[in-house]
């Protein structure tokens, strides 16, 4: 067939990466660029494309990384500015991008810019930060309220202001109005960019600006006090637009450079309208995420995200990442892996870009924490209406030896106890496991065009037990087959689909495939089948 020109974000597999909790290479119980590079061929083994790192550079981890002091500069938690050469020569010889995480709607209260800024209301890097004097009665200046809880305005008494924070007060947010704080952030893009960095994934990046007025936002109903609100003058401001056709610019004058924009609050109509013509080459989606195991919502998920994008905009897929429980966990009975190898492969026959989040190709489930042990911020505030996001950062479990071959000394935050029989150095020897199911998949998607570029064709409507499609190209068809019930059941697909020659590509229940019962392809409990046509 004649194919699309490559792209490799575009047709690839990303793999996110949690350094902290990755590998650790010099034994102080936190993950690092080392271990990243000392695994490197475990990650080409797999076949993923490309890395995407959550944040590595300098921070004091009031929210881990996404706080950050220097943009221009590694943790040296992690390495240094050498050690992140090396890893992208090392992954860029192995045919892996590297794509870094970019926190660019807020800094650290310790960044050297929000010191002086803080300093006086003279200082020239006063403007760098939202800043208001109090309204009424010495109260804030407007009803915004901060994700993490509490009021969005924080008082500084030796100036009679106060500054805006979305996130913690720890984290204030930068004022993208202010022409120097524009700049500065471009100037970020391109320091990575000449290093030879792949791509950015955007935290945050419809948050950037907020409203120069700074009215109230409408109440509506929620739980939480930022539930309670419409966010209509704090999120998704029409500035943000010609900025991404700037950040764009910049990326394509760069070979195949790439942007992957973390949409908050998202849903596919707004992730859709960020993605389009000259702004950025993709958005995230998270509705996957948040799926129940029913094939009709994953179906709704789909037909909706693929509904909202125009036809040049690309979809992207996530099943987990670092801020939710992991799909393992969400989806699992037990340690029984047969529904996650149908989520799998739900993943990745889509049309779009699949992300995996480490050790979900082994089916790492979340870590359980008593109070007293929670890392996350958010759950040392809430505890016990929730328990953080600990549970999905647990170290990587790479083989049955202590701490799960993470690291030599105690962790930063403990192994699953589970790490004994599940771990990736197991799961290779057996045939048969999740890890070998998501290579095999990722293979597939490699050597058939259907999978990477083909149309979405649903083949069941309002499903309640087996979600059936085709993945489509003028030369290949794929049939793709899930059984989300613990029963075999019958998938009935009409005499002309049935009668065409299929062979079998890939099942989690079957090793050959002996043809049609009639019209109906007969599937077996939690099977996931995927069928090319001869």
């Amino acid at each position: 067939m004649q194919e699309l020109s490559s792209l490799w974000w575009r047709d690839g597999v990303i793999y996110q990466i949690y350094p902290r909790s990755f590998a650790d290479s010099n034994h102080d119980g936190i993950g690092d660029l080392g271990g990243i590079i000392a695994h490197l061929d475990d990650l080409a083994a797999l076949g993923i494309d490309a890395i995407w790192l959550s944040p590595i550079n300098p921070s004091p981890d009031v929210d881990f990384g996404y706080d950050v002091t220097n943009y221009n500069e590694i943790d040296p938690k992690y390495g240094t500015l050498e050690d992140f050469d090396c890893l992208l020569q090392e992954a860029h010889s192995r045919g892996i991008r590297v794509i870094l995480d970019l926190v660019l709607n807020h800094t650290s209260e310790l960044h050297p810019w929000f010191q002086a800024a803080r300093s006086s209301r003279d200082n020239p890097y006063h403007d760098w930060y939202i800043w208001r004097s109090s309204g009424a009665h010495n109260r804030p200046p407007n009803n915004w309220q901060s994700v993490f809880g509490g009021g969005a305005w924080q008082y500084e008494s030796s100036l009679d202001q106060y500054y805006y924070h979305m996130f913690y007060k720890e984290q204030p947010d930068l004022n993208w109005h202010h022409p120097p704080v524009r700049q500065a952030m471009l100037d970020v893009f391109r320091f990575w960019l000449e290093r030879g960095v792949d791509g950015f994934r955007l935290d945050v990046f419809n948050v950037f600006f907020k409203s120069a007025h700074l009215q109230d936002n409408p109440p509506k109903l929620g739980l939480r006090a930022f539930d309670r609100q419409q966010h209509i003058y704090d999120i998704d401001q029409d500035e943000m637009l010609p900025l991404l056709k700037e950040i764009r610019s910049l990326l394509d004058s760069y070979p195949q450079r790439y942007a992957v924009g973390e949409t908050f609050l998202s849903n596919p109509t707004k992730a859709a309208r960020y993605c389009v013509g000259d702004l950025l080459p993709a958005t995230f989606n998270f509705q996957f995420l948040f799926c129940p195991w029913r094939p009709g919502k994953f179906l709704s998920a789909i037909q909706r995200w693929e509904h909202s994008l125009t036809p040049e905009g690309w979809p992207t897929y996530v099943l987990n990442n670092h801020d939710n429980p992991r799909s393992a966990t969400r989806y699992g009975r037990g340690e029984d892996d047969e529904r996650l190898k149908v989520a799998a492969a739900l993943l990745l026959t889509q049309r779009g870009t699949p992300y995996i989040y480490y050790g979900e190709e082994i089916g790492m489930r979340d870590i359980t924490l008593r109070r007293e042990q929670a890392m996350d911020p958010i759950a040392r505030r809430y505890w016990p209406f929730f328990k953080g996001r600990d549970g999905c950062r647990s170290p990587m479990q790479w083989s049955a030896a202590p701490n799960a071959g993470f690291s030599e000394t105690q962790p930063w935050l403990p192994v699953h106890p589970n790490y004994l029989k599940r771990n990736l150095a197991a799961q290779r020897q057996d045939p048969d496991s999740l890890y070998h199911f998501y290579a095999r998949l990722i293979q597939l998607r490699r050597e058939i065009p259907a999978l990477r570029l083909g149309m979405f064709l649903p083949l069941t409507y309002e499903p309640r037990a087996i979600l059936a499609y085709l993945r489509q190209t003028p030369e290949q068809t794929v049939l793709v087959a899930l059984n989300f019930g613990r029963r075999p059941l019958r998938l009935f697909l009409g005499s002309q689909l049935a009668a065409a020659p299929w062979r079998l590509l890939l099942s989690n229940a079957r090793e050959h495939f002996e043809g049609m019962d009639q019209d109906y392809l007969c599937m077996e409990p939690e099977e996931a089948c995927i069928l090319i046509q001869d």
